[in-house]
């Protein structure tokens, strides 16, 4: 398999800068939310509400493991997904994998400004996701870095072919 899988904090820029290194390479992009969308004919956060996170992260860890199944695609997981138990042993066994590592600040200040609709933060004031950002960085972190490459971002894709190589 030559799969790249880009894990990261939610606001990191995993789908945006995965978009943008698939065309580089001349590989697929696959968004694991999207997969589970169109997979479940259902937004994610919709999922979220209906089941719980911890149903929803069961459901997210098979979507994942199929997807790794696929040959030639950069992998943009959710947020939560390396930190499944399993979940980065899994990604590190069938792929490259790159962390986007961002300060707490840079995340706050992009998911204050994303359109996109994510399931913990988007009812959340601004002094509420200062608190969560400062809160479940450090819990996701240690999943994050177990990545085979960090990039601190804002990274392009130039920096991202090059650590690859």
């Amino acid at each position: 398999m030559n799969n790249i899988v880009i894990v990261g904090f939610p606001g990191a820029g995993k789908s945006t800068l995965g978009k943008l290194l698939a065309n580089r390479l001349g590989m697929t992009f696959l968004d694991l939310d999207l997969y589970i969308e169109e997979k479940y004919h259902s937004a994610v956060p919709l999922l979220f509400q209906r089941y719980g996170e911890p149903a929803f992260r069961t459901l997210e860890f098979a979507a994942l493991r199929e997807v790794l199944e696929m040959d030639n695609c950069v992998i943009a997981t959710g947020g939560g997904t390396p930190c499944h138990p399993g979940a980065m042993e899994a990604i590190n066994a069938n792929a490259k994998s790159i962390y986007l590592q961002l300060s707490e600040e840079e995340l706050v200040e992009r998911l204050m400004t994303s359109k996109k609709k994510r399931p913990l933060t988007h009812l959340l004031s601004e002094p509420e996701l200062r608190d969560y950002v400062r809160k479940n960085l450090p819990v996701r972190e240690p999943w994050y870095l177990q990545a085979h490459l960090t990039c601190p971002t804002p990274c392009s894709v130039e920096e991202l072919v090059r650590i690859l190589k």
